[in-house]
């Protein structure tokens, strides 16, 4: 597998309160507080950095990875996903664990789901004793981001305070392993001809995209690491399951479908990400990681001719268009930058 990374600045809520813009970041991206028309907002910022000699692009390609400096904003969106909790208030200058902060009172939060004891899901901490930093068993609790610390028996997140302790929604205490598979292909005329942007006059990338049933936003479709199960099967699976609806296919259809799938994610990938992830299910003890990997279906014969069906985690399936405007849930739209970028379309 090919590994292709580069920095990102990540936190562009930096340069836009430089720029003297307030605003909130949650799910759905950067919101101004103001009430600027999207027309209004990119004027005052275009003229702004004109005027002030700043720069969003301030870093070379290189290697991508999210800053520890960049404080996580969507993990400390004020209202937790799926309930009505209420995060407690983190402000930038107190997100790293380094700060002392005396007042800090995390609000706890574990959600029913997790609550009822699934087998995807951890005990209540104070019923056994995992080990953090370590393969525990067949679970894994390291971190991509190498060793976490671990006070008074509980996993503390990586990247600092969320303003909520527990599990949320999330089943491991300590990292929650995923995999996000992005899967691309050119976009195509009718003659077969690849289409260019008329503005960037790059080629068009398409990747296929699912619209998550627990919040509505687009998505790669990604899931889980099942216990003992190495991330190229859970590429394949959770591709196989979400975006081709593979385990509702007849057994010749299914036979078919892991045939075109398998040719293309044997094929070198380009792996994008390996990390945190700045996730709203995040709290204080348990948190999202990720590898993306990108799969490219060059000539469009392989996956691409496959008929795309959500499956049971996915309301909608598509082929949506790369483009910067995008806003999709968690890092995703950070993770197709890279790809664009690195394969040379357009953004």
């Amino acid at each position: 597998m090919i590994r292709v990374r580069r920095n990102w600045v990540g936190s562009i809520r930096i340069a836009l309160s430089l720029l003297g813009f307030p605003f909130c970041l949650c799910t759905s991206g950067i919101r101004p507080l103001n009430s600027f028309s999207p027309d209004q907002f990119i004027a005052r910022v275009s003229k702004s950095l004109s005027t002030s000699g700043c720069s969003l692009c301030v870093l070379p390609p290189s290697v991508f990875t999210m800053p520890c400096s960049a404080p996580h904003n969507k993990a400390r969106c004020p209202k937790y996903p799926g309930s009505e909790t209420q995060r407690f208030p983190v402000p930038d200058d107190k997100v790293d664990w380094n700060t002392d902060w005396p007042q800090y009172r995390p609000v706890g939060y574990t959600a029913p789901a997790v609550l009822i004891k699934p087998v995807w899901a951890d005990q209540d901490i104070r019923s056994f004793s995992p080990r953090f930093n370590a393969l525990d068993g067949n679970v894994d609790r390291r971190s991509h981001e190498g060793d976490y610390r671990v006070e008074q028996g509980m996993p503390l997140n990586p990247r600092g305070r969320t303003g909520l302790t527990g599990r949320g929604l999330l089943g491991r205490w300590g990292p929650n392993h995923a995999a996000d598979p992005i899967v691309t292909r050119w976009k195509r005329d009718s003659a077969g001809q690849q289409v260019s942007h008329p503005v960037s006059k790059l080629p068009v990338l398409q990747f296929v995209s699912i619209k998550r049933r627990d919040c509505g936003e687009w998505a790669i479709p990604g899931g889980m690491v099942d216990p003992g199960e190495l991330v190229s099967l859970t590429l394949q699976r959770e591709f196989s399951e979400e975006a081709l609806n593979s385990l509702a296919a007849s057994p010749q259809d299914r036979e078919r479908i892991h045939e075109r799938i398998t040719q293309l994610f044997n094929s070198p990938g380009l792996e994008v990400y390996k990390g945190y992830v700045d996730d709203p299910r995040n709290n204080d003890n348990s948190w999202m990681e990720t590898v993306a990997v990108n799969f490219h279906d060059d000539t469009g014969n392989s996956v691409s001719e496959l008929p795309l069906q959500a499956g049971d985690d996915a309301g909608q399936v598509h082929w949506i268009d790369l483009d910067s405007v995008l806003s999709l849930y968690a890092s995703h739209s950070q993770f197709l930058e890279v790809v664009a970028k690195e394969r040379h379309a357009h953004w």
